[in-house]
């Protein structure tokens, strides 16, 4: 199994890239061509319809963020609280037992959950800017003499 430890950057690259795709393209025709069906269903939910804005910006810019490996943690840990929120008010209906209603954003929630708590990887710009794939590194403590 050591021998897949290697292959770790390029696991977390292809995992910021499908849940950027996928977040991308649900993202984005909220934003440029919110229908009034949609801003329904919110409502329908119990949300605002102004909420088919904000769901598009995070979808849509936090998708582009995974991508990049720009502030992978904060971007995943808001998409994984918007997927939490989107299973209790659009995808429970059937409650917790009827897992096939659910088990898309479900996925979604628990891959941005474990970005988020795994960081971005050596392949990612979070890996430039602040060093241990997003998190930030600690300088080693100099020994006194």
């Amino acid at each position: 199994m050591n021998s897949l430890d290697r292959l770790r950057p390029i696991g977390l690259l292809v995992l910021r890239i499908a849940l950027g795709a996928i977040f991308l393209t649900h993202g984005y025709p909220k934003l440029v061509r919110p229908n009034p069906e949609m801003q329904h269903m919110f409502t329908q939910h119990g949300l605002p319809a102004q909420f088919v804005y904000v769901a598009g910006i995070l979808e849509s810019f936090g998708g582009a963020l995974l991508v990049l490996g720009l502030f992978t943690r904060p971007a995943a840990l808001l998409l994984a609280i918007e997927m939490g929120v989107a299973i209790w008010k659009v995808h429970s209906s059937g409650g917790i037992l009827a897992v096939h209603l659910y088990e898309f954003p479900f996925a979604l929630a628990a891959a941005c959950v474990a970005l988020a708590t795994v960081g971005s990887g050596t392949l990612s710009i979070d890996e430039g800017l602040l060093g241990s794939g997003g998190r930030r590194s600690r300088a080693p403590k100099k020994p006194k003499d």
